[in-house]
């Protein structure tokens, strides 16, 4: 059975630091990827520096994505899953590309894809000096599930937590990340698969760790019990992926900040990974009440 390909849509304002988030996302692949890069204008600069190994770069020139380009953009988006079929898409969209168009796009007019992530970069120096946040600028942090603020090395840690606060009036479920040169784990941004849990703790920069735990089972779970845990997940954990069989069926499963997103999927059993800061306080309630999810036999 073969599943839908997810794609993660990068934004954020014009210089804020996409481009370098993107390098660091092809640098680290281990799965075969490709990039959709659109530029606002005529030259494709940024694009020809993201070549590597397993990487397929789509140019899309001219426009925004969301406006112009948008038959062209899922035109592409088409052919990449017909001729490519990567094991996932990247997006980079202009810094003038309304991320709500973007993920409409992708979820009303794209079946054979799977939204997967939105993630926002701020540029930490500009957002200060420059407070005012545009109609663009603003869909596109109401959009987003992970937010970068880039180029702290630029400002005090007073002035970086001044500009968080400013972002968090717009979108507080998001996960934050401050960052200089977008260095994050990419991994945190695809997820893992239940077989890919990582031997140590993730952390960057004296941010909070983030940890994994890992919960399978051969039994059948509860629909209406699992989808009542995972509305009601606490805010510590932002990412779950893995597998999830029902007795009517077996699915694919996602989440991240609050979406979750179920495909019918063959598996022999349910293989779940949570992802978050700070687990230890909430690991051992989700597996009690994942316990509870299972169907009695």
């Amino acid at each position: 059975m073969k599943s839908r390909t997810p794609i993660m849509l990068v934004t954020g304002s014009l210089g804020s630091g996409k481009t370098t988030l993107v390098r660091r996302i092809v640098g680290a692949a281990d799965r075969r990827i490709a990039v959709v890069m659109n530029e606002f204008g005529e030259v494709a600069v940024d694009s020809k520096v993201l070549q590597g190994k397993n990487i397929q770069i789509v140019e899309l020139l001219g426009g925004c994505v969301c406006c112009s380009l948008t038959g062209e953009f899922e035109a592409a988006v088409r052919e990449i899953v017909d001729t490519i079929q990567p094991e996932f898409i990247v997006v980079e969209a202009t810094g003038v590309a309304e991320s709500d168009a973007l993920v409409y796009e992708v979820q009303d007019n794209l079946p054979d894809v799977r939204l997967d992530c939105v993630v926002f970069v701020v540029d930490a120096y500009m957002s200060l000096k420059f407070p005012y946040v545009s109609h663009t600028m603003d869909t596109q942090l109401k959009a987003a599930d992970v937010i970068l603020i880039n180029k702290i090395d630029q400002m005090t840690t007073d002035e970086v937590q001044t500009v968080e606060s400013q972002v968090r009036q717009y979108n507080e479920n998001a996960v934050f990340f401050k960052t200089m040169g977008c260095d994050m784990d990419t991994k945190l941004l695809f997820g893992l698969a239940p077989q890919e849990r990582p031997p140590v703790p993730w952390t960057h920069h004296g941010e909070t760790t983030f940890r994994s735990f890992a919960y399978q089972t051969e039994s059948f779970l509860d629909e209406e019990k699992f989808s009542r845990l995972i509305s009601t997940l606490p805010p510590t954990v932002f990412r779950v992926k893995g597998f999830v069989r029902f007795s009517n069926a077996c699915h694919l499963f996602n989440y991240v900040v609050g979406r979750a997103d179920l495909e019918e999927f063959a598996a022999d059993k349910t293989q779940l990974v949570f992802i978050g800061r700070q687990l230890e306080s909430v690991r051992d309630d989700v597996l009690r009440r994942l316990h509870e999810c299972e169907a009695q036999t």
